[in-house]
């Protein structure tokens, strides 16, 4: 349970905030990409971290395409409670076979990559801004997110599409900032209750595909390496509701032909959002082309988060 454990004091002095420059980076396609902080060892299907002195054994099916499991905390969390619960999920961690990816406010960013620092645990944010610098106040850039420590960054997710006004122009040139500094861009996309009722919701997809991704020269830098699509139908976020496996299933295959079509067969990983919980994971994803999950409520409890990790494996 998370409580109230009191976080580790850090130091006071001048390097207080200072993280690695160069985060781990996850691969969306399962493999760990590059990264100054990691060397890799290939010996078979086993890889050996200098960072976790382990070697990790997957089978080959496993190694081309493991799932990613994010916890999208929203604007919730202290620093005290935040850095518990992270702590908690790094423990647990390491008896998981998917990549998992903590993604908290941006006031923690550098704390939960100080406390998943060596792990195998990444870190992102929730959002940055599309220009590197300038005056917009209460904006955070996407180098600031990987000076912070991020390897990756949630973009267009429907509480911005639909609460703030983003667009997908705006999307598309966050994520060609993120790109820019070697981050995985997470990108969401989904219909809401009244364009799925409509029977919108392929066309919605396609819509907000073509849209929120880089096009035209930009085109070829969408691949598994640095793009994630999150599919979250708008009226099961948050709500409990969830669509049927046929529906999701639809969805996604749906979204990877677009993809094979938009950026060829190397095209992003396909991840499930919209009240995915321990109680319906394994069925979720157990359905072709979902490739993980972002997970939102049920991440702000290293249990549930866990178990929907242990799903992801089995």
């Amino acid at each position: 349970m998370v409580g109230g454990q009191s976080a580790p004091k850090a130091a006071h002095d001048s390097n207080r905030f200072q993280v690695p420059q160069a985060p781990r980076v996850l691969s969306t396609n399962g493999e760990i990409g590059a990264s100054r902080r990691r060397v890799l060892e290939h010996d078979n299907c086993g890889v050996t971290t200098r960072n976790s002195k382990e070697k990790q054994h997957f089978g080959d099916d496993m190694a081309r395409l493991k799932k990613l499991i994010a916890g999208n905390w929203k604007m919730n969390m202290l620093h005290a409670d935040g850095a518990a619960l992270a702590r908690d999920i790094v423990e647990g961690a390491d008896s998981t076979a998917c990549d998992l990816l903590l993604c908290p406010p941006s006031t923690l960013v550098s704390w939960i990559a100080e406390t998943a620092s060596g792990s195998v645990v990444s870190v992102g944010a929730q959002d940055c801004h599309e220009a590197e610098n300038g005056a917009f106040t209460g904006d955070i850039s996407a180098s600031m997110v990987r000076d912070a420590g991020g390897s990756h960054v949630i973009l267009g997710h429907s509480e911005r599409r639909h609460g703030l006004g983003e667009t997908d122009a705006r999307v598309a040139a966050k994520t060609t900032a993120a790109h820019g500094v070697g981050l995985v861009a997470i990108v969401c996309i989904g219909e809401t209750e009244s364009e799925r009722d409509a029977g919108e919701t392929l066309n919605v997809l396609t819509r907000q595909l073509d849209g929120s991704l880089p096009s035209g020269d930009d085109d070829g830098d969408i691949n598994g390496t640095n793009t994630v699509i999150a599919y979250e139908p708008v009226w099961a976020i948050g709500t409990g509701r969830t669509p049927t496996l046929e529906e999701v299933a639809e969805a996604h295959a749906h979204i990877r032909a677009h993809l094979e079509k938009q950026v060829g067969e190397a095209g992003a990983g396909i991840r499930y959002g919209g009240s995915m919980k321990p109680e319906n994971a394994g069925d979720l994803l157990a359905i072709e082309n979902v490739d993980g999950g972002l997970i939102g409520g049920a991440s702000l409890s290293a249990d549930s988060f866990l178990a929907i990790a242990a799903a992801a494996t089995t």
